[in-house]
């Protein structure tokens, strides 16, 4: 919801004080007072003005108390707002209200709630203005109490009060009570259309909020970027490309919310070019480069293969933040540096900066991505012996990945057993991974069914166990588990690859025959063939799970959707361009051999990004040392 001051409070009737003469040259003096301090900018020039009332006894003049309460409050000195507040002799609402907003503006919704209490004791009866105020970010609990107090004293139909209530119900996820205020108002402002739709984007109700969006007759940068960060957050990174593009159309200028989403959109699908755009665009038009901005622009050139630019970013960004070194270790894991993973985390605790658990799975994923099983466990030992941080669920499963990929399986296997908080699916599928890749058919049906007993099993579960009985020939294995996928209604996840060409990114899938340049593509897939058979290369057919013919199983292999992506980007690219490809799911062992044989025949660099790391492919070698 947009921090959009929704009114403002109107001062309090200027009755005449006791204490004050009703001379025409004393009420020009209390006016010239009431300019000074709306025009005070600084601490020490609002003390001198309290001074002066003090000296001329206006020091319980309502108009200039009331207006000395609001300008302390809003340069920031709290607590001399509420002191002198504390000081004043019966307030009325207007006094109530002001206090009860200026807390509630600053998140201090227990000081605000306490006051809006203690209003109530001395019977001083809300009025919308106070609604309004005390409703700003409102925790959910309260906020239905004071719904219910709204409309007994008949204030629930106010458009301020009604959209503050949207709001409470909005941010707690309640998109039922959310909607139900929305339908039913009779004038919905900007603000509360604004607030609707942060709504149905934070609950992934994007299709309500896209119909949303594209009816409303108004819509400001807030709104853009709510839609834009709604498909960024909820893994629809084209969607949000596509409607900033609509956004720069529009005339509407994007400011740093906008372009932080749009990098995250970017990484996502890996399109380096997109974010090299983005990145000019905020050198341009005045975006500040902050540590938000910078960080964000690290993340994106990792996410999108570029280390070096993502290197040079973080060096530039002025005041790092634990964020922002979290980002380029994190980085430099995801690509497999792990010399430079830990030289970077051992400097970021040399500068005095407390790492957190991000910054540990940064470390302990570049421990597993080189099989440091010393360097991982020390790391991981470290986290509650010297940092005080107790070990997530994801740090464990950095640990189980460490262990179950350099062989130690069952060591794996005891460090999940005797964990203090509950594996998840995500973590036993880990180690079910480590089965797979180690043969580990008893321990890995043992897993299964542990899976399937506790309602855990997905996919993956029964794919993986699935792969490790084709792996050794057991296709009486593989046809129980498949059937019980299928009575499941469990379906396989499809592979996926995509390139970035000239600012587009293609998508394929497995043999796939949906792009205008299909023929072009399998022509080029025929050339590729060629070439490996020239230099050797034999399909790994072992690795097709399926109990076919040895021609299907290579014909299957020659269709992978990385195979697709490559071809596609050889015959869209210049000679010697590097290839960029971006994977949902873990590259496999035919692919990465054709991957180096491909980058050593043309002499381009090839770089994939999978769903564990980034292989750097270069003279049929790769970066990962076939260690993945």
């Amino acid at each position: 919801m947009s921090s959009t001051t929704l009114f403002t409070i109107p001062p309090p009737p200027a009755t005449a004080s006791p204490l004050v003469t009703s001379g025409t040259h004393h009420l020009i003096s209390t006016n010239r007072l009431s300019l000074l301090i709306d025009k005070s900018k600084t601490i020490n020039h609002l003390l001198q003005i309290h001074a002066v009332l003090f000296r001329h006894g206006l020091e319980y003049h309502p108009i200039l108390n009331f207006k000395l309460q609001r300008s302390y409050a809003s340069l920031g000195r709290l607590d001399y707002s509420a002191a002198l507040f504390g000081r004043t002799h019966n307030p009325n609402i207007f006094f109530w209200t002001a206090i009860i907003h200026v807390h509630a503006l600053r998140g201090l919704h227990e000081q605000a709630l306490n006051f809006y209490v203690q209003m109530l004791t001395q019977g001083i009866e809300p009025n919308a203005f106070t609604f309004s105020s005390i409703l700003k970010l409102c925790p959910i609990e309260p906020g239905k109490l004071l719904h219910s107090q709204a409309f007994k004293l008949g204030f629930d139909s106010d458009l301020y009060v009604r959209t503050g209530l949207l709001d409470v119900y909005a941010r707690s996820g309640d998109v039922a009570s959310a909607r139900q205020l929305f339908d039913t108002m009779p004038e919905k402002s900007l603000v509360s259309l604004t607030a609707m739709l942060t709504c149905y984007a934070k609950n992934g109700e994007l299709d309500s909020a896209r119909v949303l969006f594209d009816g409303m007759e108004e819509r400001d940068g807030v709104c853009w970027n709510v839609m834009i960060n709604g498909y960024t957050q909820n893994g629809m990174p084209n969607e949000a490309l596509v409607l900033f593009r609509r956004m720069l159309k529009a005339k509407v200028k994007p400011n740093e919310v906008t372009v932080l989403s749009v990098l995250s959109a970017c990484g996502q699908l890996g399109a380096l070019e997109s974010g090299r755009w983005v990145h000019s665009y905020i050198e341009n038009n005045g975006i500040q480069f902050n540590a938000h901005v910078g960080t964000a622009l690290v993340d994106m050139y990792s996410k999108c293969g570029s280390l070096e630019d993502a290197r040079l970013v973080f060096d530039k960004i002025g005041d790092k933040d634990v964020v922002a070194w979290n980002s380029m270790i994190v980085g430099y894991a995801m690509h497999g540096f792990s010399q430079e993973a830990l030289q970077l985390f051992k400097s970021m605790c040399r500068v005095g900066l407390h790492p957190t658990d991000i910054t540990f799975i940064g470390v302990m994923s570049a421990c597993g991505h080189s099989g440091w099983v010393t360097e991982g466990w020390s790391i991981f030992n470290s986290m509650k012996d010297e940092y005080g941080i107790e070990p997530k669920i994801e740090h464990y499963g950095c640990m189980v990945n460490l262990l179950g990929r350099a062989g130690h399986v069952e060591q794996a296997y005891e460090l999940v057993k005797n964990m203090n908080i509950e594996p998840d699916p995500v973590l036993w599928g880990t180690l079910l991974g480590a089965c797979r890749l180690h043969g580990n058919i008893a321990l890995g049906e043992e897993i299964v069914q542990l899976l399937v007993d506790n309602n855990l099993a997905n996919s993956g579960t029964y794919i993986l166990l699935s792969n490790i009985h084709a792996a050794l020939g057991d296709w009486d294995g593989v046809a129980r588990l498949r059937t019980m996928m299928k009575d499941s209604g469990v379906k396989k996840e499809p592979g996926c690859s995509s390139i970035e060409v000239n600012n587009k990114v293609h998508e394929f899938l497995a043999g796939g025959l949906n792009h205008p340049k299909r023929k072009e593509i399998y022509v080029m897939l025929e050339e590729i063939n060629g070439w490996l058979k020239c230099h050797g290369y034999k399909p790994q057919t072992e690795i097709v799970l399926h109990d076919i013919a040895e021609t299907e199983k290579e014909r299957s292999l020659e269709v992978h959707s990385e195979k697709l992506a490559i071809a596609f980007g050889l015959i869209s690219t210049r000679p010697g361009t590097m290839i960029k490809i971006v994977k949902n799911l873990r590259v496999c062992v035919d692919c990465h051999e054709v991957t180096k044989l491909v980058s050593k025949i043309t002499g381009r660099k090839i770089v994939v990004r999978d769903r564990n790391r980034f292989h750097h492919f270069a003279n049929g070698l790769c970066s990962c040392g076939d260690y993945w």
